[in-house]
């Protein structure tokens, strides 16, 4: 049985265990309740609260996921209470003094980490905002001040808002949880960047993935173990045109789930690994599902439920469930809820995962002889404004009150600044603008007729609080115009010859008499002028004429040397 009890204030959960103890305490706040300016500041108060603790002999960390962030360790009893009671009490007074170097290693996190299949997922369904800013980078951090993570903690990080649970006996003794009071907050509504569903993108990558979201219940995560079943005959042992299968299920807290699933492929194979997972769909929707395949989805979860460590291993999910207030059976519910469900539950979930589903498909491949429509990837409206051409002539923006246009190859696109979740600032003057439907706009003024004042209605349109400032570029990195660009790049493809030592030697020696022969002779010409009698100047003149003759002549081939050498 997991006991309700309650420490300082937060909801406890406590669950019998075999093993060694282990404890967390979650917060309902993650990255779906940030906004994409200030994406980040919830993973960086994470690692704040953990780094004053440094290394230690027990095992211990923090995870920042969309809805949660949970602190959680196992160890002994003392470990555990001085664990947690050291990351309340960070929580309520900040150690700031880590703030910059925490950001750089948040910022190495990112960089250092691999490009998983489903990263981009979240983006296309939702964009740049709630549950999709997890496929973005943290460009928060950079602006981010003590002020805004105090205000932040304040408000998220309390008591209502937090729920401890142990796998143990008891309470360790010795732990409090110094938070302040707040308010339970509630799961952010999830937004849609899809016009329509069913729908598919394309990406590079050789895997096809499905993405559905789903009412949560039982009968939806049968429906994702039958699925992996089904696909794992289909795409491997029958047609083998696959390796990896998986498929997953994740509430998402507001009622609703998502359901997964993985298929990897060759490059040569991959129309035939979509078409394989598009079959299996199908024949689920229209309820050809096996009742074997239910029997034995339903007792591997039986399974599950009959061991000692049953209660301990649904902790963190009980949690969660009573932070967002959906409800929690007992043991015994799971059982009957399972044992009760039927091929006409699992049909109804089928119908749901078509009608919700979003693919992820390789390149070169479509999905639309299947019934599933393109996300968008440009823009319908155009607001009205000024134009700017491109410098190559291939296409123009278009600046106006409301928003600004690209018009011109893979256009158009749009970004209206009431609905500009970013503005990327750069001192050279680029902006990158990102709507809340992910459509993104490249401002770059090396490639724009785009002047000063243009530049200027960006920077006033967009709200102070969605600009972030960007470092500066490396110049290389400034896309230049084609002509210019063209002739840096083949400027740059060209090998550099290494000078002869003799060649530089006889330079040295050139340019070193042509300055003595040039200067005696400029002596020469202004002594002349200042005596101008006649009878001296006559062959005076003469002299002068030889010496500025003889310089040039010396510095010709100088000349030509030099110039061939930059050719």
């Amino acid at each position: 049985m997991i006991a309700h009890l309650d420490t300082d204030g937060v909801p406890t959960l406590l669950a019998p265990t075999g093993g060694p103890m282990r404890a967390g305490l979650t917060f309902r706040v993650g990255t779906a309740d940030e906004t994409l300016a200030r994406h980040g500041i919830t993973h960086l108060l994470e690692h704040l609260a953990l780094a004053p603790l440094g290394s230690a002999d027990y095992h211990f960390n923090g995870a920042t996921g969309p809805v949660f962030t949970t602190f959680h360790m196992q160890g002994s009893e003392h470990d555990i209470a001085a664990f947690l009671t050291a990351v309340c009490a960070h929580l309520t007074d900040l150690p700031t003094a880590r703030l910059e170097v925490e950001k750089d290693i948040l910022r190495t996190e990112w960089s250092t980490r691999g490009s998983a299949a489903i990263d981009d997922i979240p983006l296309w369904r939702h964009g740049a905002r709630d549950f999709g800013l997890s496929s973005y980078p943290e460009w928060g951090l950079a602006a981010l001040t003590v002020d805004d993570l105090r205000q932040w903690a304040a408000r998220w990080f309390t008591r209502e808002n937090a729920v401890l649970w142990i796998a143990g006996d008891r309470v360790p003794d010795g732990l409090t949880l110094t938070l302040p009071s707040g308010t339970r907050q509630p799961v952010p509504a999830a937004s849609s960047a899809l016009p329509a569903t069913p729908a598919y993108f394309v990406r590079g990558n050789q895997a096809v993935v499905l993405d559905a979201v789903v009412r949560r219940g039982p009968a939806a995560g049968l429906f994702a173990d039958v699925l992996e079943r089904e696909l794992f005959r289909a795409l491997r042992q029958d047609a083998g045109l696959s390796y990896t299968i998986a498929c997953g299920y994740e509430p998402r807290g507001d009622g609703y789930a998502v359901l997964r699933a993985l298929a990897d492929a060759l490059a040569e194979k991959q129309d035939a690994a979509l078409g394989g997972l598009v079959d299996v769909l199908a024949k689920l929707r229209v309820g050809r599902i096996e009742q074997t395949d239910l029997d034995a989805a339903v007792a591997k979860r039986i399974e599950m439920l009959a061991t000692a460590e049953a209660d301990a291993a649904r902790l963190t999910g009980y949690a969660f469930n009573l932070l967002t207030g959906e409800p929690n059976l007992s043991l015994d519910e799971h059982r009957a809820a399972l044992t009760a469900m039927t091929v006409g539950d699992l049909h109804r979930v089928a119908q749901e995962v078509h009608a919700s589903t979003l693919l992820m498909v390789p390149d070169g491949t479509r999905a639309d002889w299947a019934g599933f429509v393109a996300a968008p990837t440009t823009s319908e409206a155009i607001p009205a404004g000024t134009a700017h051409r491109s410098r190559d002539d291939d296409g123009q923006l278009r600046v106006g009150p409301d928003g600004i246009s690209y018009l011109g190859d893979g256009g158009p696109l749009t970004v209206r600044y009431a609905d500009c979740a970013a503005m990327l600032v750069w001192p050279d003057g680029a902006r990158q603008l990102i709507g809340h439907d992910a459509i993104v706009l490249h401002v770059e003024p090396t490639l724009y007729d785009l002047r000063p004042p243009g530049l200027a209605v960006l920077d006033t349109a967009v709200p102070a609080d969605r600009q972030v400032a960007m470092p500066p570029r490396d110049p290389q990195q400034i896309p230049q115009p084609g002509a210019v660009r063209e002739y840096r790049d083949r400027r740059d493809d060209v090998p550099r010859p290494r000078r002869a030592r003799r060649e530089t030697l006889l330079l040295v020696l050139g340019v070193l008499a042509v300055l003595g022969l040039g200067g005696r002779a400029l002596l020469l010409t202004v002594d002349v002028v200042l005596e101008p009698p006649a009878e001296k100047a006559g062959g005076r003149w003469g002299a002068v004429v030889r010496g500025w003759l003889l310089t040039v002549i010396l510095a010709l081939p100088i000349v030509l040397l030099a110039r061939g050498r930059r050719r």
